[in-house]
Formats: C-alpha cells, sequence, structure tokens
C-alpha cells in the first residue's frame, strides 16, 4: 500500500520515553504535528507548565528542546481518542513492568497497558495507519497487535470505511541523563517491519536529522528483540565488572587499574566497566528477566539460567555493600546516623526505578540505621514511596528502629553521621571539602564511595576512613 510521507504523529504515552522522543521529533520535524497523550492529566499539566523546570522528566537539555517545539508543532493532551483519529503515524510508549502475580509473574512483561492502546488505535483510527511499538516488548509482541488492530477489518469487511494498519517495531537505546544526546546524535536508528512502505515513511522521519547509513531495517521480530539482547548485554557487563571489584577487594588489586587495562583492548571497549553498587533503572532488571521468562517459555533452560544469573548477582552487590558497611561500624549500626548521598539510580536524572539506593536503604534500616538521604533532583515524596517508609526526626539511640529523613544539603547528611555512602555519581559529590565536613561528622568516620567518585588522598588527609568499590589492601 502506498503510504503517503507522515503528517500527525500521537504518541500514546508521556513518561520518560514517549514525551523526550516526541520532543526532539517536533523540533527536527516543524513540519509534522506531535502529539502527545496520556490519560494522567497531572503528568500532561506538567508537561504543558509554563515553568520548564517542572517537566515530569528531568534530562539535561530537554527544557530547552520543549521550549523551542511546545506550541509551535509539539502538544501535550489528554485528548486520546481525537489525537488518534487524526495521527498518521501512532507510536505505542506506555510502561511494560514486570508482572506481579499470575502467570510469569515476577519475569514476564505486563502487557495490559499495550493490549488497550492496540484497542483503542483500533476503534478510533481513520484511514491507513502506521502503528509503531516504542515500549520494550517481548519478542512477537507484535502478532498480538496485529490481531487487535485486524478486528475492525472483520467488522468492517466490504466497506471502503474500514481502517488499515502496518505495524512497526522502534525500540528507544536511551540511557537515561544523556537521552536528549543519545536522540539527536544516536549510535543506530532501528526499525523493523514487513511493510516496506511504512518502513520508508518511518525512516524519512529520521532523516530529518539521522544519516540514511544509521537507520537500521530489520524483521520485526528481530527489532522486537534487540532491545532486550541490548540491554541484556550491557548489564551483563555491569555485573561482571562488579565480580571482578569483590574479587580485587579481596586480594589487593585495584578494579579501577583492571577496568583500564581490560578496557584498552579493542575487542572489549572501555565502556561499562565502572564498578558501582549495581544497575538499575526502568529498563535492564525488567528486560533481563522478561528475557529469562521467554528463555524457558520457548525451551531454553540453560540459556534463561545464564541471564538470571546477571540479576542475582546485581542483587548481591547491593546487599554486599550494606553487609559490609554494617561490619565496618563495630558490627552494628543501631541508632547510627548514615547520611546517603544519591538516591536516583545515576547521575542527571531523577528516575528511582529499581535504584540500588533503595534496596542498600532498607538494608540499613532493617539493621536499625538512622539515614539522612540527600539527592538533588529526587524528591522527598518520590524517597518515601520507594521505601514505603515515611520519613521521621532522626533520633540516634539503642532502640533498634530504623528511620531516615530527607536532607536538603550534603552538610546537614553529614552533621553528626559516622558514615557517609555514596550511591549515585551526580558532580557535586566528586569535588566535596572532607576536611570541613570531616569536622561535622561523629569519630571514627567513614566515607563508603561506591562510585569511585572521591579524591582518596583528601578523604585521608581529613582523618576518614574509606573504603572505595573494588579497591583491595596488600
Amino acid at each position: 500500500m502506498k503510504i503517503n510521507p507522515i503528517r500527525s504523529i500521537c504518541c500514546i504515552g508521556a513518561g520518560y520515553v514517549g514525551g523526550p522522543t516526541m520532543a526532539v521529533i517536533a523540533d527536527r520535524c516543524p513540519d509534522i504535528d506531535v502529539t502527545v497523550v496520556d490519560l494522567n492529566e497531572e503528568r500532561i499539566s506538567a508537561w504543558n507548565d509554563s515553568d520548564l523546570n517542572n517537566l515530569p522528566v528531568y534530562e539535561p537539555g530537554l527544557d530547552l528542546v520543549v521550549s523551542r517545539a511546545r506550541g509551535r508543532n509539539l502538544f501535550f493532551s489528554n485528548q486520546v481518542k481525537e489525537s488518534i483519529s487524526s495521527a498518521d503515524l501512532v507510536f505505542i510508549s506506555v510502561n511494560t513492568p514486570t508482572k506481579q502475580k499470575g502467570l510469569g509473574a515476577g519475569q514476564a512483561s505486563d502487557l495490559r497497558w499495550v493490549e488497550a492502546c492496540a484497542r483503542q488505535v483500533a476503534t478510533c483510527a481513520k484511514g491507513h495507519t502506521v502503528v509503531v511499538e516504542k515500549s520494550t516488548l517481548p519478542v512477537r509482541t507484535a502478532a498480538a497487535i496485529k490481531a487487535i488492530l485486524a478486528i475492525p477489518q472483520r467488522q468492517y469487511l466490504n466497506s471502503e470505511v474500514a481502517p488499515t494498519f502496518s505495524v512497526l517495531s522502534n525500540p528507544e537505546f536511551l540511557a537515561e541523563g544523556t537521552a536528549i544526546n543519545d536522540l539527536e546524535n544516536p549510535d543506530r536508528v532501528l526499525i523493523g517491519g514487513e511493510d516496506p512502505e511504512a518502513v520508508n515513511a518511518l525512516a524519512a522521519i529520521y532523516q530529518n536529522w539521522v544519516a540514511p547509513e544509521k537507520i537500521l531495517r530489520t524483521k520485526l521480530w528481530s527489532s522486537e528483540l534487540s532491545k532486550l539482547a541490548a540491554n541484556a548485554f550491557l548489564a551483563q557487563r555491569i555485573s561482571s565488572i562488579n565480580s571482578v571489584a569483590a574479587l580485587c577487594e579481596e586480594t589487593g588489586a585495584d578494579v579501577r587499574e583492571v577496568a583500564l587495562a581490560i578496557g584498552t583492548d579493542s575487542r572489549i571497549g572501555p565502556k561499562f566497566l565502572n564498578a558501582g553498587p549495581g544497575f538499575g533503572g526502568s529498563c535492564f532488571q525488567k528486560d533481563i528477566l522478561n528475557l529469562v521468562y521467554l528463555c524457558h517459555h520457548f525451551g531454553l533452560p540453560e540459556v534463561a539460567s545464564y541471564w538470571e544469573q546477571v540479576v542475582e548477582l546485581n542483587t548481591w552487590q547491593q546487599k554486599r555493600i550494606a553487609r559490609l558497611l554494617v561490619q565496618k561500624l563495630f558490627g552494628t549500626v543501631t541508632g547510627k546516623k548514615i547520611a546517603i548521598l544519591g538516591f536516583a539510580f545515576k547521575a542527571d536524572t531523577n528516575d528511582t526505578r529499581e535504584a540500588p539506593a533503595i534496596r542498600i536503604s532498607l538494608d540499613l534500616l532493617e539493621e536499625g540505621a538512622q539515614l539522612a538521604i540527600h539527592d538533588p533532583k529526587v524528591s522527598p515524596n518520590q524517597i518515601a514511596l520507594e521505601l514505603s517508609h515515611l520519613p521521621s526526626n532522626l533520633d540516634p539511640g539503642l532502640k533498634g528502629e530504623g528511620t531516615w529523613h530527607p536532607s536538603k544539603s550534603v552538610e546537614t547528611a553529614l552533621e553528626g553521621a559516622d558514615a557517609v555512602l555514596i550511591l549515585t555519581e551526580w558532580e557535586e559529590y566528586r569535588d566535596l571539602d572532607w576536611l570541613r565536613l570531616s569536622r561535622l561528622m561523629r569519630a571514627p568516620a567513614w566515607v563508603f564511595d561506591a562510585r569511585s567518585v572521591v579524591d582518596p588522598e583528601k578523604v585521608a588527609s581529613a582523618g576518614l576512613m574509606l573504603w572505595r568499590v573494588g579497591e583491595g589492601s596488600d
């Protein structure tokens, strides 16, 4: 079927992927109207807020992109049906969390919102519509979407008004904290589909700013699987270097030196070789568990076991750090104040999904610690939601009940603290005045650097004891 150039886009889902992606498309394609829709009225209001500091997603550079396009050809709306009806192309960019109950609980993706979107598109679309999977989905999900979109053809049999559809897969490969740069200067754009005209129509949008050789065309199923595989490979490298870090600590080696040695090997490369508290975010663990589920489903238990170990080692690393902190503080943290610097799963984002700080903080609270948590972008409400634990005034004592409290500054977090634990590599934590901060802490005080951001000499000269991930003593 001949497909005309795309002039109107609707994106269902105004979250971490949909909002920034559509903002960049609108910015780079001023002749295309882009509408981002979501049933969450509060989220849409935030996207439309005149104060760009109140956008629901924090990404460096996002505010500038939105300011250029919003109101010109970029719109945020709760009018889902109307936006679908007028669109030539519809992106499905909704959440696909891990199922919490039922078949595949703990591993399989919950696709209820994807199915709901497909049904709404089938009901509201007019003419021919290109439907694009933007959410991370299990391989062969497009088959279910196609089946749902075929319903109108059966209902309007032999009728000229029956809508028609092409289904494509166009997974995102964004890293939070660098999402805008990843969108504007992508390594590649992947488009999977069986309809060459539809593939070319989507490719033509990206060609407004992406070199043609970077636009990869694949089978639909290859595209769906590629996103899961990419995240699995990246997470595997993180678990691998963290396993080496633990060995370094026991043998006197330094994981940073080991990472440099192996990263300069052109066959390996230096990326994702920074030891730390483990991976977090919305994708890595979810996508690996989805891959595990698919491998079991297709009768590949050995492959499933291989990938499952990547997640297990990540959990072990986080529990190891909490356990190590307790051991260093004379075997107990009951009633002791611990300053947590960083709660987002990585720097330059306010996303806390699966953040290492969650599990580590919960383990320390279970031990009776008094946590003072500082993060420049994560709100106290979000921390309380992730910990399922309301904040309260810190009450150092021997009662044994762990509590936490938000701190507006690093100084207030460290005041009277027995230890500070750095869990997010925010730039402001790299050049702290440890000599001044040490005077606020209770001696003997520790710095636990899980992100390798401090200067060991400055920490030592301040009279503080230091543990750095992956650094062993002779």
